[in-house]
């Protein structure tokens, strides 16, 4: 050290204490105009419906984004100009049988009844929004009441979110709200939304989209393991068994930390699965026996996709203590679900809040559309209609089973099936983290060719047309996808 800097150090006085070190914030070096003058097409003040096919890709290339598929799935999907019945029409003329109700929810396909559009309107020039919280509209009243007729027992608190995800999440919260408790135990198979805590319910792969992160959530296998079987030499002994496998989670978990079993009344997307005879009995029972709450997720088949309005129905003695639905509440007309709970859970919440809430939760509009959805699946007893074609739908089901080498095995209820595919060596073809199969490529764009639409989630075909389907139509359907599945026989070489 030199002699200067000794003695500029000695005189240097140092205090005793915490202050802060100096530093400058970061300058903005990347400066964006956010204010230049706005520059609106002319286009836009073309009529609806007048763009031509090369504008609408023009601006689906350049701004639309899509959510579960890859981006670049945007330049080849359909562009559909209108609907009618149970058809789609795209903007070559190509006419499409909605094989699926799109994502198993347009239930009244695309000739809407006139009520249920005319009462639509009335409440948008009416009274277009009152925000849930500081007012109350009639038709939120009448929506409630008429749901709570409709569902058995004492199920007659009612919320109306505007999605299958938020409803879950609103049941989510219930649950740990009223309990005290925060673990969830769902399915693998299983699919419950993309908000946080549906998305982290959810079983299969959309979990990952979201880094598998979000703590309290426990995974259950479904009484039907993809690879493996319950012990049993029938059925009875293998739902016991399944039973057992959910009791032992249960009390590894630790009862007094679990708020809610959640599971699909009949899995959806995971393939149509129905649980066993008298599983769902147990499952009530295990939840009764370790103060859980049992939530049924009814958004895919809520309001008579299975034949019956809810599918918990189908389990005799069974009332869940949450139940939510979405597609069919509107069949998919407006954005609107429901969470409805029992009345001792609605009470406990006199004097507090729920915990959860958005913005359009009871829209007004959103429940003018569904109370007159309701009422009209009532009046015209579509839930009959769905079980007097079953006996047709299920029969088909098995012939195209039995036509083509490819589909392993079917399942059916009411008005929703599915195909399972396997491999020449009966192995699944498609496993749900790899790319999709050429054979699978192929058959989709049979599919497409012979005029079918609707989701694909190999290694499992679903069939869910809307609900008004007639006979006729459902039989051309069923030809349809037969010339469809060649493709994939011959893809998968057999």
């Amino acid at each position: 050290m030199s002699a200067a800097a000794i003695s500029s150090s000695a005189a240097r006085k140092v205090i005793r204490g915490s202050k802060h070190w100096p530093r400058k914030s970061p300058e903005l070096t990347k400066v964006i105009e956010n204010n230049a003058p706005i520059s609106v097409s002319s286009d836009h003040d073309l009529p609806m419906g007048s763009w031509s096919s090369d504008q609408i890709r023009d601006a689906v290339s350049t701004h639309v984004m899509l959510t579960w598929a890859p981006g670049k799935a945007r330049h080849n999907t359909p562009m559909i100009t209108h609907g009618e019945g149970v058809y789609l029409f795209d903007d070559k003329g190509k006419k499409f049988l909605d094989w699926t109700s799109q994502a198993v929810c347009s239930n009244l396909g695309y000739s809407l009844p006139d009520s249920i559009i005319d009462a639509t309107m009335k409440q948008m020039k009416a009274l277009p929004y009152v925000y849930g919280g500081l007012g109350i509209v009639e038709v939120r009243a009448r929506l409630s009441q008429l749901i709570g007729e409709i569902l058995p027992g004492d199920l007659q608190g009612m919320v109306f979110p505007s999605s299958g995800s938020e409803a879950n999440e609103a049941a989510i919260m219930l649950a740990r709200r009223y309990t005290g408790k925060y673990k969830v135990i769902n399915w693998y198979r299983s699919y419950h939304g993309g908000t946080t805590n549906s998305q982290q319910a959810t079983g299969d792969f959309r979990r990952w989209f979201g880094g598998d992160y979000v703590p309290g959530f426990v995974k259950a296998s479904n009484p039907f393991p993809l690879f493996w079987d319950l012990a049993g030499d029938n059925e009875q002994e293998r739902t016991e068994m399944a039973l057992n496998m959910l009791e032992e989670q249960v009390l590894n978990e630790g009862p007094d930390t679990i708020a809610l079993i959640q599971f699909e009344s009949v899995v959806g997307g995971g393939g149509v699965l129905v649980p066993p005879e008298g599983y769902m009995q147990g499952v009530r029972a295990i939840c009764d026996k370790y103060n859980i709450l049992l939530h049924c997720d009814e958004v895919m088949v809520g309001f008579g996709r299975t034949g019956k309005l809810f599918g918990f129905q189908h389990y005799d003695g069974v009332l869940p203590d949450i139940v939510t639905a979405a597609k069919g509440l509107s069949s998919a007309a407006l954005p609107i679900s429901m969470m409805a709970t029992r009345e001792h859970i609605m009470k406990d919440f006199e004097t507090k809040p729920l915990g959860w809430g958005s913005t359009y939760q009871a829209h007004p509009v959103a429940m003018a559309c569904a109370y007159e959805n309701v009422k009209y699946l009532l009046k015209n007893d579509i839930v009959g209609h769905v079980e007097g074609l079953f006996p047709t739908f299920v029969g088909e089901m098995k012939r195209l089973s039995e036509s083509h080498p490819s589909i392993k095995q079917y399942r059916a209820i009411g008005m929703f099936g599915c195909f399972d595919v396997h491999d020449k060596e009966g192995s699944n073809p498609q496993l749900q983290h790899t790319a999709i199969d050429e054979a699978f490529v192929a058959y989709k764009k049979a599919y497409t060719e012979n005029g079918l639409m609707g989701l694909l989630r190999p290694p499992h075909l679903h069939v869910a047309p809307p609900l008004v389907i007639n006979e006729e139509e459902l039989l051309d359907g069923f030809d349809k996808q037969d010339r469809a599945l060649r493709a994939l026989d011959e893809a998968l070489g057999f």
